[in-house]
C-alpha cells in the first residue's frame, strides 16, 4: 500500500492530496505526529531526508536516464496489465471459481507461494516481511527520483494497516505539479520500475545463491529433510537431518526431482490401471517392479488366505504373486513344468523389509538396477511383482543419515546409491499409497551444510524463500500500480499520458480519464473476486 501522489494539469481538485489513509501533511517548522488507531498505526520520521536528496542531487544527470527507461516500461506494464485484465473478463465474464488465470492472481499477490497452501505463521512472516521490503523499494524509487528532480521528501512513514506493512515518502504536490510532464512522468514512474529492478535482483541473487554459499554448503547432491509433519505418511520413517538417496533406484539430487520423479512413478501406475481390462495385464508386465525372491522362501512361505471371499496377507505382509514374463523364452520353459505351473497360480505374502533386500527384476523401476531390460533372476529365484490396489503406488524410498562424517561419505559414494544403505546410517523402505501427496508432505532442502552448526540446515531455505517472495510481492505491487485504478500510481500515470494529447480539449481529456479510472476499478473489482473464488472453491 503506498499514498498516492496526485499530479492534475487538468480537472477540479488541482492541489488538493487524495489518500485512503489517515495521513495528514506537516509543516516543517511542526514536529511530525503519529496516528494510531484499531486498524492503523505509523511511524513518521526525516532523519533520511536529506540523505535521499543529496544522493538524488549528486547523481542527477545517471538517475534520470535510470527513471527514463522506467518510464516507457511503466507505460508500457500499464497497457499489457490493463489487457490482460480486460482479456481476462471476456473469456469469463461470470464470477466462477477455477477461471482466474496464475498471471492474473500475481496482479493481487496471490502468487504460487500462496495459491492452495494453507495459512501458517512461517507463510505469514515471510509475506510480512516481502511486503515490508517491496514497498519499501518502491517508495524509496519515488523518494530518489523526487531527489533527481530537485524536490526534497517531506518525511518518511512506516505504517501497519490491516495488519499488513506498508511505507511512504510524502512529497511537496506544489512542486510536482510546478514540474515539466516527462519529469513527472519519471517520479510517478519510478515505484513500479524499482520493483521490476527488484524482481531481476531476487531472480539473480536466486540464481548465484549456490555458487554464495559453496564454501558453507553442497548444492544439488541429495536433498535434506528438514521438517516431517504429524500428518505425514513418512512421520516415523525420515526423520530431520536424513537424507533422501534415491526413489525406486533412481537418484534424487534436489527438491524438484524429488517431486518430479513421485510424479513420473503415480502418471505411469495410473496409466496402467485406466487401460482396458483386456490390456491391463500386458501393458503391467512391461512396467512391472518385482523381486528376485529364492524358491525356498516361497516354499517356506504360507501363501494367502481368503477374507470374504477376498485375498488377504497377515498385517505387516504384502500380497506378492509370480510375474508373467511372455518374451523370456527361458521362464517359458519352466512354466512347461508342473510344478512351475501349480507356482504360477500362487499368492505370497512376504514382508517389505525383507525384499528390498533382495535383488530387482522387471522393467519398471526408474533405475538402472535390474538385470537388463527382462524380468528374469538368476537360477532357483522368481521374479514376484508385489500386487497393488486400484488408485495405490509402490515405491522404494532409499534415504542416509547426516549425522556422522562416515555416513556423508557413504552417501557421497555413487557406488552406494544403488545398494542399501548401512543400517545405521540409513535404509530403503516401501511406501504404498499416494505418491504425490507423500511427496509434498515433507520440507526439503537441496543444500547439505559442510559443518555441522546451530540453524546450518535451515539457512539456504530461509534464504530460498525470503528471496522468491519478495520477487512475488514485489511483482504484484509493479502490476497493481500499473492498472488504471484511483488512488494507484497507474492513475496518475494515465493522467499525464493523456496530458500529451494536446489537441484534444481539456475537459474531453478529464472525462477520457474519468471513464478509464471507473472501467479499470470496475474490472479490477471483478477480477479480485473470480481470483478469491478461484482459492476458496
Amino acid at each position: 500500500m503506498e499514498r498516492p501522489r496526485r499530479f492534475r494539469r487538468f480537472g477540479r481538485g488541482r492541489n488538493q492530496p487524495h489518500t485512503l489513509l489517515p495521513l495528514r501533511s506537516e509543516s516543517r517548522s511542526r514536529p511530525l505526529s503519529h496516528t494510531v488507531s484499531c486498524w492503523y498505526c505509523d511511524y513518521k520520521f526525516s532523519a533520511l531526508n536529506g540523505v535521499l536528496f543529496g544522493f538524488g542531487r549528486r547523481y542527477s544527470k545517471q538517475l534520470k536516464l535510470w527513471f527514463s527507461i522506467g518510464v516507457g516500461f511503466s507505460l508500457a506494464a500499464l497497457v499489457g496489465a490493463t489487457l490482460l485484465l480486460v482479456m481476462e473478463l471476456a473469456a469469463s465474464p461470470s464470477i466462477l471459481p477455477g477461471t482466474a488465470s496464475a498471471t492474473t492472481s500475481l496482479l493481487f499477490g496471490f502468487s504460487p507461494q500462496v495459491h492452495g497452501l494453507s495459512f501458517s505463521i512461517s507463510n505469514a512472516a515471510y509475506l510480512f516481511f516481502a511486503t515490508l521490503v517491496s514497498v519499501s523499494v518502491h517508495e524509496l524509487g519515488h523518494a530518489i527520483a523526487a531527489g533527481s528532480e530537485g524536490i526534497q521528501v517531506e518525511y518518511i512513514a512506516v505504517f501497519i494497516a490491516l495488519l499488513f506493512p506498508g511505507a511512504l515518502v510524502a512529497l511537496n504536490d506544489e512542486l510536482l505539479n510546478g514540474l515539466e510532464r516527462f519529469s513527472a512522468l519519471r517520479v510517478y514512474c519510478a515505484g513500479i520500475w524499482h520493483n521490476a529492478a527488484c524482481c531481476a535482483a531476487c531472480g539473480f541473487m536466486l540464481f548465484l545463491l549456490p555458487l554464495l554459499l559453496c564454501p558453507f554448503y553442497l548444492h544439488g547432491e541429495t536433498p535434506m529433510v528438514l521438517h516431517v509433519p504429524s500428518t505425514s505418511p513418512l512421520s516415523g520413517y525420515l526423520s530431520p537431518g536424513d537424507l533422501i538417496v534415491s526413489l525406486d533406484g533412481k537418484h534424487v539430487h534436489d527438491e524438484h526431482e524429488w517431486k518430479e520423479l513421485s510424479a513420473l512413478i503415480q502418471d505411469r501406475t495410473f496409466k496402467i490401471s485406466n487401460w482396458p481390462k483386456s490390456t491391463q495385464d500386458y501393458a503391467a508386465s512391461q512396467v512391472q517392479k518385482g523381486y528376485c525372491v529364492p524358491t525356498s522362501v516361497m516354499d517356506a512361505n504360507t501363501t494367502i488366505h481368503l477374507v470374504d471371499l477376498q485375498s488377504a496377507c497377515p498385517d505387516g505382509f504384502a500380497e506378492f504373486r509370480p510375474s508373467e514374463c511372455s518374451e523370456s523364452s527361458k521362464l517359458h520353459e519352466r512354466l512347461l513344468q508342473a510344478e512351475a505351473a501349480d507356482r504360477a497360480l500362487k499368492r505370497y505374502c512376504l514382508t517389505a523389509r525383507d525384499v528390498v533386500m533382495l535383488n530387482k527384476c522387471g522393467n519398471g523401476w526408474l533405475g538402472h538396477i535390474t538385470n537388463g531390460s527382462s524380468c528374469l533372476c538368476s537360477e532357483g529365484e522368481w521374479c514376484l511383482n508385489p500386487v497393488q490396489q486400484q488408485g495405490l503406488v509402490w515405491a522404494e524410498i532409499t534415504y542416509a543419515s547426516s549425522r556422522s562424517p562416515e555416513c556423508l561419505q557413504l552417501q557421497r559414494d555413487p557406488s552406494a546409491n544403488s545398494e542399501t544403505v548401512d543400517s545405521n546410517c540409513g535404509g530403503t523402505f516401501i511406501f504404498v499409497g499416494d505418491l504425490m501427496a507423500m511427496a509434498q508432505s515433507i520440507q526439503l532442502t537441496s543444500y547439505q551444510p559442510r559443518f555441522l552448526f546451530p540453524f546450518a540446515a535451515y539457512l539456504p531455505s530461509f534464504l530460498e524463500k525470503a528471496t522468491v517472495w519478495v520477487f512475488y510481492v514485489s511483482l504484484a505491487l509493479a502490476l497493481l500500480n500499473s492498472l488504471p485504478v484511483f488512488y494507484l500510481d497507474g492513475e496518475s500515470i494515465l493522467e499525464l499520458a493523456l496530458s500529451y494529447f494536446t489537441w484534444v480539449r481539456p475537459s474531453k481529456k478529464g472525462r477520457a480519464l474519468k471513464a478509464c479510472l471507473v472501467g479499470g476499478t470496475l474490472i479490477s473489482l471483478l477480477t479480485f473476486m473470480k481470483v478469491l473464488a478461484n482459492l476458496y472453491y
